[in-house]
């Protein structure tokens, strides 16, 4: 239990959910009172009841008070209870919730250092401010920002971390292909947000506007600042639907889809399905992009069902890619090769979505004819996988802390950024030359946690990023292309097998293992395989 609980005073602790077993402990541990913020039944049947917990905590010598609060709708008057509690009952206090980041929120309100972002409610808002800075403030609450956060708080729990996000739900993206291919629920891909957070660190439900890194500040959308010692900028990048004129008021019907967004991915697979014969478009944008594999892993994938089906030979399928080779590291280009024919896929390099009609079933591309001059040609379809042009965010481009690309500007091995020594960046929006995929967040966590911490006391940075990233290239299903690479196309595979070798196992790898391996280790802070190579 001792391990779980945040001790931010020698007065006051936070802790996650408890149990009535934990009471004992806690008294050990030297707390006198325990203040539930939990709201009953909030997490199922499996949490215990208000009135089980007063028991125990009773039995153990404890005083206990419930406090309910509901994640992210704290009210001035819940925070002046909690403040009238701390005053009147004895001491130490140790407070909890759900992961322990209400309670830390309602202390923060009660002594005048909250952010309106936390508090609902115009008036509480209006009493609330920041005081102080955060330790570390993240911006973005997705793969690398949550698992980064996480990672911290084991290497140093007292730390006061603070996650920008404003949205309410977290995903694990890389599914997605599969779902699009009947292999994968996508309910299995989504979380509260609220729920990956984790304990001990303040969850700012906002969106970050701008950066003032002379000052040590982050704008947000609700007006006020957050300060900082240490900045983390991972955002994610933004998929720019608007940058094919007709695609986003076609996405969903007539034959138009995409696995990069999560209610589209189960319409792939209904189309693919139901989809007997006519033309079939697979479309690649330029890069950089998320997954760059993805564009090509729904065509296998689609292929592949056809091929079962036993409808392929009537399908007529296109890629067009908007780069000059199938994929950038060489190596893997025969594997891939081979299922290109055997699929019958026609490919089209330097071809570039540029508009779509949905209703008339039309899409247009630029491609550079036999003497380099761009020409647009029109294709009819019957089902078209589309993949987005992708940008860094707007508010990461019109920065201070932008390359001249609009991506963070990092030193590709630290992930330190190149002008402001307290900054660093990492997932999509780092402008590291490496795959953006979730694996590479997942290497990238190490590097900025191990960095960060020894920059912060005064030591040289000691990891180094190798440039990891992971495609695994779903050729057929029950089969891939387990493709691990880092900088400049260096082979960098996990196992002692042959990478380019397309296996069942790395099937079973990526459909089963993985998610859990996202879920259960890399947003606890659990980092297993996660170092970079000769770090």
């Amino acid at each position: 239990m001792s391990a779980n609980v945040t001790r931010h005073t020698d007065k006051f602790g936070t802790a996650p959910q408890i149990s009535p077993s934990d009471l004992p402990d806690i008294a050990a541990m030297g707390f006198k009172t325990v203040i539930n913020n939990r709201p009953d039944r909030e997490g199922g049947p499996e949490q215990p009841s208000s009135a089980a917990l007063a028991a125990a905590a009773a039995a153990a010598g404890l005083n206990y008070d419930y406090l309910p609060v509901i994640s992210g709708q704290i009210t001035e008057p819940q925070a002046r209870k909690f403040a009238e509690l701390l005053a009147t009952r004895p001491g130490p206090v140790l407070a909890f919730c759900r992961s322990g980041a209400r309670s830390q929120n309602l202390y923060r309100i009660a002594n005048g250092q909250a952010l309106p972002a936390v508090v609902s409610g115009s008036a509480a808002a209006a009493a609330c401010h920041w005081s102080d800075s955060q330790d570390v403030l993240i911006v973005g609450g997705g793969s690398a920002g949550i698992g980064l956060a996480a990672s911290l708080k084991k290497r140093q729990p007292n730390l006061q971390i603070a996650i920008i996000e404003p949205g309410e739900k977290h995903y694990y993206q890389p599914s997605w292909t599969l779902v699009g291919a009947g292999e994968f629920d996508v309910r299995d891909s989504v979380r509260d947000m609220a729920d990956v957070i984790p304990a001990g660190v303040i969850w700012i439900r906002a969106a970050a506007t701008g950066f003032d890194p002379d000052h040590r500040r982050v704008m947000l959308d609700n007006g006020s600042t957050v300060g900082y010692q240490n900045l983390i900028v991972a955002p994610g990048l933004k998929l720019n639907w608007q940058g094919v004129p007709g695609l986003e008021d076609t996405l969903g019907k007539h034959g138009v889809t995409s696995n990069y967004r999560v209610d589209l991915a189960p319409y792939t697979w209904e189309l693919v399905r139901t989809m007997k014969s006519g033309k079939a478009i697979f479309t690649q944008p330029p890069m950089p992009i998320k997954c760059a594999g993805a564009p090509q892993k729904a065509m296998y994938l689609s292929c592949s069902e056809w091929e079962h089906q036993g409808v392929l030979k009537n399908i007529e399928v296109d890629f067009h890619n908007a780069g000059a080779v199938l994929f950038g590291v060489a190596d893997f280009v025969p594997p891939l090769m081979e299922y290109v024919k055997r699929y019958n896929a026609n490919l089209h390099f330097n071809s570039k979505l540029v508009a779509i009609d949905g209703p008339a079933k039309r899409a247009w591309f630029e491609e550079k004819n036999t003497h380099g001059d761009v020409v647009q040609i029109e294709k009819r379809f019957d089902f078209i996988h589309v993949v987005p042009p992708q940008t860094a965010p707007d508010f990461v481009k019109e920065s201070p802390l932008a390359n001249a690309e609009g991506w963070v500007d990092v030193n590709q091995l630290t992930l330190q950024h190149n002008r402001y020594p307290d900054i660093f960046s990492l997932g999509d929006a780092s402008s590291s030359p490496n795959a953006k995929t979730a694996a590479a967040a997942r290497k990238q966590i190490v590097v900025v946690a191990e960095n960060l911490l020894a920059l912060r006391s005064g030591r040289a940075l000691p990891t180094t990023y190798d440039g990891y990233g992971s495609c695994p290239l779903t050729v057929e299903k029950g089969k891939i292309v387990l493709a691990e690479f880092g900088f400049g196309g260096k082979l960098l595979p996990t196992f002692p097998l042959d990478p380019t070798v397309p296996r069942t196992s790395a099937w079973v790898l990526k459909k089963n293992i993985l998610p859990a391996v996202y879920w259960r280790l890399m947003l606890k802070g659990h980092e297993w395989f996660a170092r970079p190579q000769g770090s």
